[in-house]
């Protein structure tokens, strides 16, 4: 999206509104009517947006020539004034939306989705807002990457969906390994220049997997690591925000600030464990510091990892006592399968489409986007089968059935 305003305190109000919606992206803006024709022809956005008031004649002249040289970006008109005869000289210039000033988020909210209907299709992946997932560990160890990955690889398989995975682990992150990838850019090189990336060169600078997922992974070079801020790396989610509709983030298992920034950012954490006691205290203790942060442990989602694990697991039941919660998933144990996708550099999709972990995979994801989408009765005629989740793997591990 840009911005064209000639006046500052507008403009400001504008950008600001613009900058807490989660599906924009400001490429740009600008304060001069006669130089917004540039800045349109070489950022290309999908929505510009244009105040009318310092220069009506000038702005309704400036939609005529950007409809005329620049199609394919739709234009929506602001003024303070609604008078009748304006809003009808806009609309007759080629802008798609007029909205009045003091603009209300919802009414530019809707309108944005109105333009993205009309632009994009109603079924488009670009009408959606992004679900940013991040992934969290009650300790290292306990398979948040081979989790990160495979959701967002059974995520990626679904036609309507376009998903992206962030590795935030910056020393030693390997999301990159479990997909056989050889990055060309890493999260060092999008912040270094993150103040002339669109989203069509974002999505360049990212690998794409043959699964669809696509891939900013960790920085090759230790020393890069100081260039990663936390202002930086709000700029590079926000960017991905508007980009996808998934944002996977693995995370590091330091919790530290940049951490926190993916975190905050997050519609769902899901904090991965497994059944015995020093992760479990680990889950106690990050919740009760979650808990300080207000919305956050609603936002928290524990999954059980290598559920099955004969090495004197923690039952069920005990695990439940102890944190006070609901397990959202299991996840069996299947040593076997993992080791062999890890040296094979391939997700489970591929590698064991049939297997019981990739199936349980399967159904987290469904669990998530039925949850975001709303799905209708008649479209989940399956949906007992994923409520169900949980106790379809308590066979995989010992003591289950007295749980």
């Amino acid at each position: 999206m840009a911005l064209v305003d000639p006046n500052d305190s507008s403009r400001e109000t504008l950008k600001a509104m613009l900058l807490g919606m989660d599906t924009v992206w400001l490429e740009a803006d600008c304060s001069r009517y006669e130089f917004f024709p540039d800045i349109v022809d070489q950022t290309t956005p999908d929505v510009g947006v244009i105040s009318l008031d310092t220069d009506s004649t000038a702005a309704i002249k400036l939609i005529e020539r950007i409809t005329r040289e620049t199609p394919d970006t739709a234009l929506l008109a602001t003024s303070a004034v609604s008078d009748g005869q304006l809003i009808l000289q806009a609309i007759r210039a080629g802008a798609r939306e007029f909205l009045t000033l003091p603009l209300v988020e919802e009414e530019l909210s809707s309108a944005l989705g109105r333009i993205s209907q009309t632009k994009f299709g109603g079924g488009d992946a670009r009408n959606r807002s992004c679900e940013v997932i991040a992934i969290a560990g009650a300790t290292g160890g306990v398979g948040t990457t081979s989790t990160a990955v495979n959701l967002g690889c059974v995520l990626a398989e679904e036609s309507r969906n376009s998903v992206a995975l962030l590795d935030l682990d910056l020393a030693l992150g390997d999301a990159d390994v479990f997909l056989d990838a050889i990055p060309d850019y890493t999260l060092a090189d999008v912040v270094q220049n993150i103040g002339r990336l669109d989203i069509q060169l974002l999505k360049k600078s990212l690998t794409k997997h043959s699964s669809g997922l696509y891939l900013l992974p960790r920085p090759v070079e230790l020393h890069d690591l100081e260039a990663i801020d936390t202002e930086s790396l709000r700029k590079v989610v926000g960017l991905l925000k508007a980009s996808f509709t998934h944002l996977i983030v693995d995370l590091s298992k330091t919790y530290n600030a940049l951490d926190m920034i993916a975190i905050e950012s997050a519609s769902k954490v899901l904090l991965v464990t497994q059944l015995d006691l020093p992760c479990l205290r680990n889950v106690v203790r990050l919740m009760m510091s979650f808990d300080e942060t207000e919305g956050l442990a609603e936002r928290v989602e524990i999954i059980v990892n290598r559920a099955g694990l004969d090495a004197g697991q923690i039952s069920l039941k005990k695990a439940k006592e102890t944190l006070g919660r609901e397990i959202f998933a299991l996840l069996p144990n299947d040593y076997r399968t993992m080791v062999e996708v890890r040296n094979n550099g391939v997700p489970l999709i591929t590698q064991a489409p049939k297997a019981a972990l990739t199936q349980a995979f399967r159904d987290v994801a469904y669990r998530l986007t039925h949850r975001e989408t709303g799905v209708t009765a008649e479209e989940g005629a399956g949906a007992d089968d994923h409520a169900n989740n949980e106790s379809r793997w308590k066979r995989f591990w010992p003591g289950a059935a007295k749980a």
